[in-house]
């Protein structure tokens, strides 16, 4: 067992885990992204009615996400706007996406699991590989929308996008870095005080630690007077698709790790037993 052959399963199974996200994303999720576009281009609609409006005579135009006919006549190829339509974002472009970071991430979490092999006290490759997958997709999915959850395109001003960006990927790294020192801890303590009060030391300090950083990370609050139901669905689509992502990657990966090690450890048994004869 070797790092080269983790990383090929784990590009396999990210990318099935991809296609599972976008099928995911594409029947849950865009029916709420296309909701939340009609009630932005609504309210955009309105503002322009109102006299004090003086986006006209500033010469900018009303924001667009593309020609949902995907003939490319509303794409603002012409005023120097976005040339891709909402067609092809919610297929192709969606599609593109999810693969790719199915990809990457399938891979990332294979290397991860063939550096943990025979680290992590007395577990088995399989379990080791298991318990990546759960502190990664706990660590990197899912603390980090509980604090930062996704919002739809309506929702939030776009001249605090990049600092809404910059507090997620910093909340992120801590989450990580918790993630992993939780697991280091958790390894130093199992033979001393066994496992369940190992794990249950490790998770409660990580508990404890991302509370904090939640508290003392900026809270942002820009939903305004967008539905509430709306924003719900929404935030609860999000993270079903990347639930789905990393269920397959954990267990796809964990089954195929678990595999591996049968058959490299049926092919040592059966030469030791030869050379014995």
């Amino acid at each position: 067992m070797n790092a080269r052959a983790f990383l090929v399963r784990g590009l396999l199974v990210g990318l099935l885990a991809g296609i599972a996200a976008f099928a995911v994303a594409y029947m849950v999720g865009e029916p709420h992204v296309e909701r939340a576009i009609a009630l932005e281009e609504s309210g955009s609609a309105a503002a322009d009615t109102e006299p004090t409006d003086h986006s006209h005579a500033a010469g900018t135009a009303p924001h667009s996400h593309g020609d949902s006919t995907g003939d490319g006549a509303g794409d603002g190829a012409g005023d120097g706007g976005a040339s891709v339509s909402r067609t092809t974002q919610r297929t192709w472009g969606l599609a593109t996406g999810t693969l790719a970071v199915g990809v990457a991430l399938g891979g990332l979490v294979a290397l991860v699991a063939a550096a943990t092999v025979g680290r992590l006290g007395r577990l088995t490759p399989r379990q080791s590989t298991a318990v990546v997958a759960l502190v990664g997709f706990t660590a990197v999915a899912l603390v980090p929308f509980l604090k930062y959850p996704a919002t739809p395109p309506a929702v939030g001003s776009g001249e605090t996008i990049g600092a809404r960006t910059g507090y997620y990927f910093v909340f992120l790294l801590i989450s990580l870095v918790v993630g992993v020192a939780a697991v280091v801890v958790a390894t130093r303590l199992w033979e001393r005080l066994g496992a369940f009060e190992a794990v249950t030391i490790a998770a409660v300090g990580y508990v404890a630690v991302m509370v904090l950083a939640g508290e003392l990370m900026p809270t942002v609050n820009e939903v305004g007077d967008y539905p509430a139901d709306e924003l719900w669905f929404f935030r609860r689509a999000s993270l079903t698709t990347l639930v789905a992502l990393w269920a397959v990657i954990g267990v796809g990966l964990t089954a195929l790790v678990g595999r591996l090690h049968e058959q490299v450890a049926s092919v040592a048994a059966r030469r030791e037993l030869a050379a014995s004869l």
